[in-house]
């Protein structure tokens, strides 16, 4: 009890700063303080001694010639990847790099402004398009992870310019356009690899819903101590990742932590829950986290395919083209909103929030 109550003191004096994990590393401390301590255990990569005859390398796919007689191989890439790893990268993706850059440092940018900018976005309804610092461990058992975000809603109801900072709002209304377009390359290379039309997921609206999270991850004393983000799967139809070049991404792969690196230019795509469950297990949601790191800040960028919380009647099961009575459906109906909120209430737990719907 005594712990408990020691912990909520720490986490009140940490919220009441209102300057974030930057403000730990501005005012030069030099431990982490025991709210962000994760064990031991958890930490730990568990990498195999010998990974002789182990393949643990995320699969990069060059989607330059999709639109030529290679895509065919493409689509095979990525149903090998969506089905063995849940994990891929992407290069030659149509994105500039120009764009790339720009984003990232405008992230910078923002986390690196006055505390007093930064706390204007502060939630204080559920009505804000733009939200600083939704740390959505705060309020949980488990240990405070070493990030500063920020989450901006873009899709299905865009916000006004103006409700996005200055700092970063060119660079967030240029990026998620790009995101979009990409968006629907992948999602029909996704549904010519179930071996399906490949508008089907187009026709399910997986492109409607689409929000962004940025991290800012300031450097870390102690990074054997604590996490950027503890393991979780993503609660979208698919999530693409931009990430700079620090890395500390790793993937959870036949029971082994995968470090997924940084590579120039290149975008990194994950199978979500929904994508996971509208395929009846066919692409896999998996397990990922991100290791605190000495060097930084390191800035990621994750753009989810979801509509979240934002009314959404849509009912998704798995996808009737998929089933038959070898292939029954695993999975009961959801809404997304309905979803997301048991996910949210229940983020970093020991188990995917997705098993709850197995039938």
């Amino acid at each position: 009890m005594t712990e408990e109550i020691d912990r909520v003191n720490e986490l009140t004096n940490f919220i009441s700063t209102k300057t974030g994990v930057k403000g730990l590393v501005d005012a030069e401390i030099t431990e982490v303080p025991r709210i962000f301590h994760v064990p031991s255990s958890i930490l730990s990569n568990n990498r195999p001694s010998d990974i002789t005859g182990l393949n643990l390398t995320v699969p990069i796919i060059d989607l330059g010639d999709r639109n030529t007689s290679s895509r065919n191989d493409i689509v095979s890439k990525i149903k090998e990847a969506a089905e063995k790893w849940g994990f891929f990268q992407v290069i030659n993706h149509g994105v500039p790099l120009t764009v790339l850059e720009e984003i990232k440092e405008s992230v910078r940018r923002f986390h690196e402004e006055d505390p007093v900018v930064k706390n204007q976005y502060i939630p204080t309804d559920n009505n804000k398009r733009f939200v600083y610092n939704n740390n959505f461990d705060l309020y949980h058992s488990s240990p405070m992870n070493w990030r500063d975000s920020f989450t901006c809603y873009i899709a299905p109801d865009p916000p006004n310019p103006e409700e996005i900072p200055l700092a970063c709002r060119s660079a967030v209304i240029e990026y998620t356009k790009h995101v979009m377009e990409l968006g629907a390359v992948l999602f029909q290379l996704l549904s010519e690899a179930l071996g399906l039309d490949s508008e089907i997921l187009k026709r399910m609206d997986c492109l409607k819903g689409l929000f962004m999270i940025c991290h800012y991850y300031p450097p870390c004393p102690q990074p054997d101590l604590t996490l950027g983000i503890s393991k979780h799967t993503d609660n979208s139809f698919l999530t693409l990742l931009l990430q700079d070049q620090i890395g500390g991404l790793q993937v959870l792969h036949e029971d082994y932590w995968v470090d997924v690196p940084p590579v120039p230019g290149a975008l990194v795509v994950n199978i979500g829950d929904f994508m996971q469950l509208i395929t009846n297990d066919k692409f896999l949601s998996v397990e990922h986290r991100v290791r605190a790191n000495k060097d930084g800040p390191r800035i990621s960028v994750a753009c989810f395919f979801s509509s979240s919380l934002s009314p959404n009647s849509t009912v998704y099961g798995p996808i009737k083209e998929l089933l038959s009575d070898e292939n029954p459906a695993k999975y009961k109906d959801i809404t997304i909103p309905e979803y997301t909120a048991g996910y949210l209430a229940n983020i970093f737990d020991e188990k995917s929030y997705l098993s709850n719907y197995k039938i």
